[in-house]
């Protein structure tokens, strides 16, 4: 265990806060890109290429009305406005193979998330690096989608106590299984090109449901802009990505509800054909993300800025996607499809020290673009999976030390008041979360 000691200790120093590139990816080469990368690999070369971390997240959490539906950690139950629970309890091992060279040649990484619900895989992939080109990498497993910066970002890491509503919808527990190529240039100098460029195939609906219900693949893309410095003379630093998903779920019914136009009002329509049994049902998203950094004596300014859209495919009372394919009474479920769109914008502020962090994080996310309002109603064939919430999160962040974070962190949610029963107006869902996070 001794030899371990410095390797922990090595690691820990790395991650300190007012570190602007410590932030760990769940997807993270073990590369020169960052000083993480290099930290990751000057571990393996001395302790025999393993790597073990962990952490868990004890909090308690109050919401406004008993048995309230949310998106913070789950639904409270019938009679409960208040918990405690372990929201996440991570075990983490990676491991690389280096060549005669030092090079990577292979890394293999296992998550397991451990909670008073039980026992669940989070991670289960391994990569091959190409060496003579030093241009590729072949990821396969289980492992995280390649789309956007929110849902790339380790809960480890993040500032919030979730994922924004959006993400948690269209992509749940954020990984999937399938491959994935990576064309990130690496030099003989050690240094990786400004552009990265992920590109794979996927099932499609990720860890919700045990196994894929049809044979149809998801492509996802994204193209990322690694941070670099504004200009010369100023010490911000700004990147970017686009990304892209081209997907779909396969009809097992001869029923599809699509939003259309009748008689000026916008109504699910119900479309009955033979042609709809075996069709791919559209998963289409386009999102572009960027942040920009501003350090300065005591810390750093950060902005961040998220925006999706596109096509959903799911089910008559969620835009989630589904798991496991919808059944009802034996019978296989008619699918919905919904034009969305959702933004997140996060304002980042240290607070006279790195160790202090004030935390401002506003999203939407409408599931249907095309109603609003008194339409969405149940008259017009939509439910609660129509309506659009906005959400407001302030918080506070305290890091005493590198391996503990207390997190306090009110969340406003607001629904769009509609015809529908229940939500003619706001609905009471408003959460605080107290949090502490112990990571090795």
């Amino acid at each position: 265990m001794k030899k371990w000691i410095p390797a922990i200790l090595f690691l820990l120093i790395l991650c300190k806060p007012d570190n602007t590139f410590a932030q760990r990816f769940l997807m993270d080469l073990v590369d020169t890109t960052n000083q993480m990368g290099k930290g990751m690999l000057s571990i393996y070369e001395r302790y025999n290429r393993v790597r073990i971390s962990g952490y868990i997240q004890p909090q308690f959490q109050y919401i406004t009305e008993k048995g309230a539906d949310t998106y913070n950690g789950g639904n409270f139950s019938d009679i409960s406005n208040n918990r405690f629970m372990l929201r996440r309890g991570r075990l983490r091992v990676d491991y690389a193979h280096l060549n005669e060279k030092g090079e990577p040649t292979s890394y293999f990484v296992f998550q397991f998330d451990g909670t008073e619900r039980g026992v669940a895989i989070r991670d289960f992939w391994g990569r091959f690096y190409e060496n003579k080109f030093k241009l590729f990498a072949l990821t396969t497993g289980m492992f995280a989608r390649p789309f956007g910066y929110e849902v790339n970002l380790s809960s480890a890491n993040r500032e919030t106590p979730e994922r924004g509503r959006m993400s948690q919808i269209l992509m749940k527990t954020e990984r999937d299984i399938g491959a994935m190529l990576t064309l990130n240039k690496r030099r003989k100098d050690g240094k990786t090109s400004d552009f990265k460029l992920d590109i794979g195939v996927f099932n499609g609906q990720g860890m919700s449901g045990p196994n894929d219900y049809d044979s149809h693949k998801d492509i996802i893309a994204k193209v990322s802009m690694k941070p670099k410095r504004i200009n010369n003379f100023s010490r911000a630093l700004f990147s970017a990505a686009i990304s892209g998903y081209a997907g779909g779920i396969t009809s097992q019914s001869q029923v599809i509800y699509k939003v259309e136009k009748k008689n000026e009002n916008y109504t699910m329509v119900q479309d009955s054909s033979q042609q709809n049994l075996g069709k791919a049902t559209p998963r289409n998203y386009a999102g572009a993300d960027a942040q920009l950094i501003i350090p300065n004596k005591r810390g750093q300014t950060e902005f961040r800025a998220e925006y999706i859209k596109g096509r959903q495919t799911a089910t008559a009372l969620s835009s989630e996607t589904p798991g496991i394919y919808p059944v009802s009474n034996g019978l296989k479920d008619p699918l919905y499809v919904r034009n969305f769109d959702g933004a997140y914008f996060y304002f980042l502020q240290n607070l006279n020290s790195a160790d202090h962090q004030f935390v401002v994080k506003y999203d939407w996310y409408d599931p249907n673009k095309k109603v609003s309002g008194t339409e969405v109603s149940v008259a017009n064939g939509f439910s609660k999976a129509d309506l659009r919430y906005n959400t407001l999160g302030v918080g506070y962040v305290y890091r005493p030390n590198e391996s503990l974070k207390f997190m306090f962190y009110y969340e406003n949610v607001k629904n769009e008041k509609s015809g529908l029963p229940g939500f003619t107006s706001d609905a009471p869902d408003d959460v605080f979360t107290c949090r502490v996070q112990y990571n090795f």
